[in-house]
């Protein structure tokens, strides 16, 4: 009887580790090919591991939590066909869900030997895993009467990296931010003018991020420098403006690219940001899709941040913050009126962006925003 390994397949360049989240089959399982057998999380997306071969689930190297790489060996599948495997099991009493499901064995035919085949599968996993300990070197850390610990986790490798690429930016930045205010009556009114046939006619909503994309693109016309990178002692210009939208998942925060976005109509930036949030949720966002963005947009309004300075996505120079929209008093024609008001942020490196082209970019996007149909028009 052939063994086959299961293997790690080899990781999208850039990515050199991934870390086991679930495995999906249990040793003494039955296992179609194609069947998913496990769940890598990298520093940048969610890999799923399909088996290559029919066969029964035999060993199980590397458990969830466990660090991988390309190629390494994480089990082995027992190449039997499923005749073989139905016959062995019908003198057990005993069928995998994958096998009934294939075979139309009823579910009576298992539950006798439900109990002990789990402790079986339980036994078998115990013997693979390690018990870890973990060793404090802070005293503060250790339980004590003024302080009980409830439990402790790993980081995830997105996390991990998220953190490691939040210090480095802090580190080697010269970050500043600048704020500005935006009335955002005249965007709600084209909304709610234009939503309903909008939607009808492209099947998507339109949302505000489709706006502010727009408005950061007629800005960077004006401010090219907003578009560039400072890359050891060189400074580079972009003819591409790709665009981050930082989006909020389970993991952590991704930031997927709307590539070359200045050429790009409304909907479809509104159908593309649409498409990233279904696939960031469903953990499927490729390498792909993260790199190569050359300024980003992060909405903490959309958690109700009132005004915040974000961190700058590197290599990029500058990050736009956009906040919640609350009605405010504000001065118009002498008169004291209640308006839509939103706080917007530009966190900048202030190596490479001064304060007048970093000031002016912002309130262009203040311009724009406040007259979006002016600037459409071109009037």
């Amino acid at each position: 009887m052939n063994k086959k390994k299961i293997r790690i397949p080899e990781l999208p360049e850039s990515v050199y580790h991934a870390t086991i989240i679930k495995w999906h089959k249990n040793i003494g399982d039955y296992i179609n090919k194609n069947d998913l057998l496990i769940d890598l999380e990298t520093d940048k997306i969610m890999i799923e591991v399909p088996s290559l071969t029919n066969g029964i689930l035999n060993k199980i190297l590397k458990n969830a939590g466990d660090l991988v790489k390309s190629n390494d060996i994480i089990g082995y599948i027992k190449k039997e066909n499923t005749e073989k495997f139905v016959q062995k099991n019908k003198e057990k009493k005993y069928f995998s869900p994958s096998l009934r499901r294939k075979k139309n064995i009823s579910l009576y035919q298992t539950k006798n030997l439900k109990t002990e085949v789990s402790k079986k599968i339980d036994n078998s996993q115990q013997k693979t895993k390690k018990k870890k300990t973990i060793k404090f070197s802070d005293n503060k850390l250790k339980n004590s009467k003024n302080l009980k610990i409830k439990k402790i986790i790993n980081m995830s490798s997105l996390r991990k990296k998220i953190s490691e690429r939040l210090v480095k930016s802090k580190n080697e930045t010269a970050m500043l931010t600048t704020f500005n205010e935006v009335n955002m009556q005249s965007i709600i009114k084209i909304r709610k003018k234009f939503g309903h046939d909008f939607e009808k006619k492209y099947q998507v909503k339109l949302g505000f991020m489709s706006f502010f994309v727009k408005s950061v693109i007629y800005a960077i016309k004006k401010y090219p420098i907003i578009n560039s990178s400072i890359i050891k002692d060189k400074i580079f210009f972009y003819k591409n403006i790709n665009i981050n939208i930082a989006i909020s998942t389970d993991r952590g925060l991704v930031a997927p690219v709307l590539f070359n976005a200045n050429k790009m109509d409304m909907f479809e930036i509104e159908k593309k940001i649409k498409f990233y949030i279904l696939q960031s949720h469903e953990n499927k966002l490729t390498i792909d899709d993260l790199e190569n963005g050359t300024f980003t947009i992060t909405n903490g309004g959309v958690f109700g941040s009132l005004m915040s300075t974000p961190i700058i996505n590197p290599p990029q120079s500058a990050i736009l913050g956009i906040h919640a929209i609350n009605n405010r008093p504000i001065v118009k024609k002498d008169k004291i009126i209640s308006a839509p008001m939103m706080y917007i942020s530009l966190s900048y490196d202030h190596r490479l962006i001064d304060g007048k082209d970093s000031v002016g970019f912002l309130k262009c996007i203040k311009f724009t925003l406040e007259n979006f149909i002016n600037v459409i028009l071109k009037v």
